[in-house]
């Protein structure tokens, strides 16, 4: 993980030899030292073109169980195009071809601006294998009713795993990453940068305001005894925001996501010019809309519509297919080809 503190500074390329993580597993677990040497892939989940992003199954040698390694191509800093990084002796420029005014080459820069961002989940378990794998979409308009019949049934079924949300709201991981703490159990919130950020690059700006209360899964919850904290973490989250990053709150994209991709509250901030994962209609819901909805309507989330997109390999497909509110369709599981040893 980067630490945010030094979005200014040139990033130096890890040793290949050592690419080490030192974490603490959802169990809250000691996590043994990783190294991308020991990784054997096996198969490609995801290859997404348009993100220059891949997710790849293998595992490590000598250990057991699953992992996942995913890979960005990181986003060009504005700093480094303005300096001698991709224009320095060390670029090599190799010829496509060559036509009047007209050139198209390949360019290996200098390894310090060619680096890519990488994830590491180990043990992978079989929900982060479905969440990362080529699969076929489908949209649901799901009513009050079918949250309460159908949704929030599942979500309590599958007890979904919030320990890592908890070891960075008690303190106990993560914390050089913490850009703002608000410590107040009612109206406190924890700022840090999303995983998919590299905490550095600034057109790329992504962070997750977390809530330290307990209890609330997704907007379904939300009412007007929470506007305070949902003004608090929209207000501090934009003030702290400016003074770090010297993004005015006009180039915010400030969000929440329905469904969410885990059940405690928290709330997205991106860059404007950052085209970030799931900021369409059917999936982000902006914070200042909630917040006039509620001022509007007390219990607005509790009577609303809500479309929420849904995924083939979900276990919540499954409960909306099989009670006939999507129709079936054969599974496309997408590019899983083994990797040639």
């Amino acid at each position: 993980m980067s630490d945010v503190s030094h979005q200014n500074d040139v990033l130096e390329p890890p040793s290949c030899k050592k690419t080490k993580i030192d974490r603490q597993n959802e169990n809250g677990g000691s996590v043994d030292h990783l190294e991308l040497k020991d990784f054997i892939a096996e198969k490609i989940l995801k290859n997404n073109t348009n993100s220059k992003t891949v997710c790849i199954q293998g595992k490590f040698r000598d250990k057991s169980g699953v992992a996942l390694v995913l890979l960005e191509k990181n986003a060009f800093r504005e700093e480094e195009l303005n300096e001698t990084g991709y224009f320095c002796p060390d670029t090599v420029l190799q010829t496509y071809f060559q036509n009047d005014i007209y050139g198209n080459y390949v360019c290996f820069p200098k390894s310090s601006v060619n680096s890519v961002k990488t994830t590491i989940i180990y043990p992978a378990t079989e929900k982060h294998i479905v969440k990362f794998s080529q699969q076929e979409v489908h949209i649901v308009l799901e009513t009050p009713e079918l949250y309460n019949k159908l949704t929030l049934p599942h979500i309590e079924k599958e007890h979904f795993n919030l320990q890592w949300v908890y070891n960075i709201l008690e303190g106990k991981t993560e914390q050089d990453r913490i850009v703002h703490n608000n410590k107040c159990e009612k109206e406190g919130f924890v700022l840090l940068p999303d995983l998919k950020w590299d905490g550095i690059t600034k057109e790329t700006l992504y962070l997750l305001a977390i809530v330290r209360q307990r209890g609330l899964k997704s907007l379904r919850d939300l009412n007007a005894s929470h506007l305070p904290l949902l003004k608090r973490i929209r207000d501090e989250g934009k003030k702290k925001i400016l003074e770090k990053y010297n993004l005015p709150d006009s180039q915010l994209r400030i969000y929440f996501h329905y469904q969410p991709s885990f059940y405690h509250l928290h709330i997205h901030f991106t860059y404007l010019r950052h085209e970030a994962p799931g900021i369409y209609v059917e999936k982000a819901h902006l914070l200042s809309t909630v917040i006039n909805n509620i001022e509007m309507m007390s219990d607005y989330y509790q009577k609303a519509s809500l479309p929420f997109t849904i995924r083939q390999m979900d276990n919540i497909f499954n409960v909306y297919e099989t009670n006939g509110y999507i129709q079936k369709v054969e599974p496309n599981i997408g590019n899983t080809e083994l990797i040639d040893k």
